[in-house]
């Protein structure tokens, strides 16, 4: 198995690319808005993944956050808020908030399972910050850690209880970013001290089976290199001092942040002590070009992915139907515009 998560190019598996996932066994997939049409098709879609690879608990992934950040979209799908209205709701009724944030994941998680997918890249456990890019903006849960940290948790739990599991991400904190690391590389200069408010929702968090790195510089951590791609960002800060011992999936290594090939970026996320690169594009020559150049996944990277599938099965049986629990949320929601 490679320790990269491939996207794919359409709507179904080309013969290019069943080829080169079945002589490589990647960790995992990622699907993107061009990978989705109707119910059918993508369940379809997902059943053909796991048969390439012989395994029922393949790690599927999408970017199904809510509000701007959601692939499955209306009218097929319902649609869901951004993290901002649950710290909106918390300001009033901080009990209302967690349950309406565990039943909106709960809904979220369930709809994602029945399409075949066994993961979503959520919880965005970012602390927004005044003044920085609004790449995060509402998708953070507030400007309080801890604030942060109870919705992150509900939201972790609703997604297990609906059939998938969820990534707290961008660690080790996103907040800070001057610009968006989709279109530059951002530098965080704020000190060691000061970080420490950006630590502490993924320390409250940090038994979470799976989580994402950023592409950010901390000068205070690391003035040369990006957290991807730092031996010290990824040894020092989030496995030591936040304690995080899950399956660590780097950010899109497309995002230009990061400078270099998608090979060269993809071992360099590996050597630094990232499990798993992502790669997102479905490009051919990149995706050869990358499993060319890595080596096997290691047997600590194996036992992390299978600890963080095993997590959905030992999580409830959702006792919920989708329908439910989206009015659930949706009667707690309304206590924030009484």
């Amino acid at each position: 198995m490679k320790p990269v998560i491939f996207g794919l190019a359409g709507t179904t598996v080309s013969d290019e690319e069943r080829a080169l996932f079945t002589a490589s066994q990647p960790a995992g997939y990622i699907l993107f808005d061009r990978n989705i049409g109707d119910k059918a098709q993508l369940r379809a879609l997902t059943d053909d993944l796991r048969e390439i690879a012989g395994r029922e608990d393949l790690y599927i992934l999408i970017d199904q956050e809510g509000g701007r950040v959601r692939r499955m979209k209306s009218p097929v799908w319902p649609e869901y808020p951004a993290a901002g209205a649950f710290d909106a709701l918390y300001e009033v009724a901080p009990s209302s908030a967690i349950e309406a944030a565990r039943c909106n994941a709960r809904a979220l998680g369930a709809m994602l399972a029945e399409a075949g997918i066994t993961a979503d890249a959520a919880p965005v456990l970012d602390v927004r910050q005044e003044g920085a890019s609004d790449v995060v903006g509402d998708r953070s849960f507030g400007h309080d850690p801890m604030r942060v940290a109870a919705l992150g948790r509900a939201t972790l739990e609703g997604l297990r209880e609906g059939g998938v599991v969820g990534c707290i991400k961008h660690m080790p904190g996103h907040g800070r970013a001057l610009v968006d690391s989709h279109k530059e590389l951002p530098r965080v200069e704020a000190s060691g001290w000061d970080l420490e408010k950006d630590l502490a929702p993924f320390r409250a968090l940090n038994q979470s089976p799976v989580g994402m790195t950023c592409h950010c510089l901390y000068t205070a951590w690391d003035a040369e290199r990006p957290a991807s791609l730092s031996p010290i960002v990824i040894s020092e800060i989030i496995r030591d001092a936040i304690g995080f011992d899950g399956l660590l999936l780097s950010d899109d290594l497309d995002m230009k942040a990061l400078n270099g090939t998608a090979d060269d970026l993809a071992l360099g996320v590996v050597e630094a002590g990232c499990d798993i690169a992502l790669n997102c594009w479905g490009r051919m020559d990149e995706m050869t070009a990358i499993v060319a150049r890595l080596p096997e996944m290691s047997d600590r990277s194996r036992e992390r992915l299978d600890r963080a599938m095993t997590s959905i099965k030992a999580g409830p049986a959702a006792d919920w139907p989708i329908e439910r629990a989206l009015a659930t949320r949706d009667a707690l929601l309304a206590k924030s515009a009484a």
